[in-house]
């Protein structure tokens, strides 16, 4: 597994906050307790089964790959969403000024090595 810069329960919450439902608003829509799903976003689980995040990511539109990369399960090297698109999935929306400024920072450790 490759490194990340969040886990998976900062990958869910974040999709979900951005959609701004709450623990109870996705309790009510998916087969999840609020209880477990606040376990999950938590890291408190760390691999739930690969059917409650396959709901999870269909409710929130996210990248079903990354999420299960994320848990640790085994991605298949032609499943797996290229670098880019994992790193935007994983930071979710930026306004062109962050964009910007994560390019000036990534040019900066560039010239670091």
């Amino acid at each position: 597994m490759h490194s990340d810069l969040i886990g998976l329960g900062t990958f869910l919450r974040d999709a979900r906050t951005r959609l701004g439902l709450t623990l109870r608003d996705v309790e009510a829509k998916i087969d999840i307790s609020n209880a477990y799903l606040s376990q999950l976003e938590g890291g408190k689980i760390k691999k739930p089964s690969p059917r409650l995040l396959h709901s999870l990511c269909e409710h929130y539109a996210i990248p079903y790959a990354v999420a299960l990369e994320l848990a640790g399960y085994p991605i298949p090297k032609r499943s797996r969403m290229p670098v880019a698109a994992r790193f935007a999935a994983k930071l979710g929306e930026t306004t062109p000024e962050e964009e910007e400024a994560l390019v000036q920072y990534l040019q900066f450790l560039r010239t670091r090595r």
